[in-house]
């Protein structure tokens, strides 16, 4: 399996490089020449685990064994369970891991296939990982690289846009070699500001005196994205062992997204096998993902909301760079072409054959907040199930539609992080701000059990307060872990 990039067609790197870089040298995203294949039907009888392994395997022609087991030990529990809400209705949860958000299932994986790339290319580099965040990849970077040999982590989050839990989770995080900064804007700014830092050949130069290397957490790494795949083979394996579908069987799934890469992860398992009739982009009210699927135009020149599904407010949706890539016919140049203009102009289109043919696959809709308290109060009013406000997004969306076959809702969080707009959406009264007493009166409502690791940042000392415009991130860096 080799890899390629986006924005430029001679780029040609094993799977190894493509997991230590990150990103390509030329701010494209590394993508493989070709998908593999995989029968989901030789995953019926396998553990969680050992369907990551056949997924990571597929991918990846250095040593992976051990990977996703040693990963996936640290969960509580199955660590991607499917949970029937009502016929032909289904949510995969993937808040098990130890900061309760899905972004542990691949992150939890990345840090061990990280160690063993660099194993593989005998790279005795230190690696610097820098992680824009909106709310939950910076926790469970942090969580994942936690004293990991041979790394540094360094995450940037919008010190305004994320949920007090989220914020205290990342300002209390342990470990000798991790680092959390705010900053003054919201995501889309530390994602431009992070990949402006990549492009950087200063601070590059700066930190390779000091044999440092840059890589990215972030799911533009396919490191990141790949073990992501595993978890719709493994829901379909799932409902067909339990009777719910027949084998062969269709089924759609609803995914909340704002980067994108949780749903172009079920965009692979379907060109690699897994029978997807649709899967349905559910955004918040940042809807651009929403309009350029309707109208395929990608403009982010529009107002920006601070929404109650703050993981989700993003205009500039990374990964929607790999599916423009191979809907152009894997167009490299046409590819870098558009993300110079979304770079330029804040907007790009693409041809109306390309549009639909994504549509073929993808649907798309938004929720607004009012739209996802409502869906929290419905879905625990009807089904007894309490979901965040994510979660809520997709099930808002979700019910607008006709179930004409099987669906399944992606689940990404446990609603105890997001505390207080989960009890306002249940009629109670908040201060707006989460505390223990916000989290234990939810606890009082629902029966559902507070995770431990929530309840413990309250207490935890801060050990990171730090907040930076953005244009001062690479200098932050570069004084940081630069040569002294």
């Amino acid at each position: 399996m080799k890899y390629t990039s986006t924005r430029d067609a001679s780029v040609l790197a094993d799977g190894a490089t493509a997991v230590i870089d990150g990103i390509s040298a030329d701010g494209g995203l590394f993508v493989p020449q070709e998908l593999p294949k995989l029968k989901y039907t030789d995953m019926l009888e396998l553990d969680y685990a050992g369907r990551v392994d056949k997924v990571l395997r597929a991918f990846f022609d250095f040593d992976v064994g051990g990977v996703a087991k040693q990963a996936y030990a640290t969960f509580d529990g199955d660590p991607a369970p499917v949970v029937k809400a009502d016929d032909g209705l289904f949510l995969l949860e993937l808040w098990h891991g130890k900061t309760c958000a899905f972004k542990d299932m691949a992150l939890s994986v990345l840090p061990r296939l990280l160690v063993k790339a660099k194993a593989h290319k005998g790279d005795g580099r230190n690696t610097l990982i820098l992680v824009a965040t909106s709310g939950d990849t910076g926790k469970a970077a942090l969580e994942g690289f936690k004293d990991v040999n041979g790394t540094q982590v360094c995450v940037f989050y919008p010190t305004d846009g994320v949920s007090r839990v989220q914020k205290l989770a990342m300002q209390t995080q342990r470990g000798g070699n991790v680092c959390a900064v705010g900053i003054n804007g919201n995501f889309d700014d530390a994602q431009t500001a992070v990949k402006s830092a990549f492009a950087d050949n200063g601070l590059k130069s700066a930190l390779a005196e000091n044999n440092i290397c840059l890589s990215s957490a972030n799911s533009i790494n396919i490191g990141r994205l790949v073990p992501q795949i595993a978890y719709y083979f493994s829901a379909y394996c799932d409902l067909v062992n339990a009777g719910e579908i027949t084998a062969g069987e269709k089924i759609d799934f609803v995914v909340p997204t704002g980067n994108f890469g949780n749903i172009l992860a079920g965009k692979y398992a379907l060109e690699m096998g897994v029978p997807i009739n649709k899967l349905v982009c559910a955004s918040n009210a940042n809807n651009v993902l929403t309009d350029f699927i309707t109208t395929g135009e990608y403009d982010i020149n529009r107002e920006f909301f601070k929404t109650e599904s703050p993981s989700m407010d993003i205009l500039i949706s990374s990964n929607l760079e790999r599916l423009v890539f191979e809907t152009s016919g894997r167009n490299a140049t046409l590819t870098a072409e558009r993300m110079q203009s979304l770079k330029e102009t804040g907007r790009y289109s693409v041809t109306q054959s390309e549009i639909e043919k994504i549509r073929e696959v993808f649907a798309a809709d938004y929720a607004t907040d009012d739209d996802i308290f409502d869906a929290i109060a419905d879905m625990f009013d009807e089904y007894g199930y309490l979901i965040d406000t994510h979660t809520a997004a997709a099930f808002a969306v979700c019910e607008r539609r006709e179930l004409v076959r099987p669906t399944v809702i992606v689940s990404t969080a446990n609603p105890y992080k997001f505390a207080p707009a989960v009890l306002a959406a249940l009629g109670e009264r908040t201060d707006g701000e989460a505390t223990e007493r916000t989290l234990a009166r939810l606890e009082e409502l629902t029966a559902m059990d507070i995770p431990e690791s929530l309840t413990e940042v309250f207490d935890a000392e801060i050990r990171f307060d730090k907040t930076l415009d953005v244009d001062g991130i690479v200098k932050f860096i570069a004084d940081r872990y630069g040569a002294q």
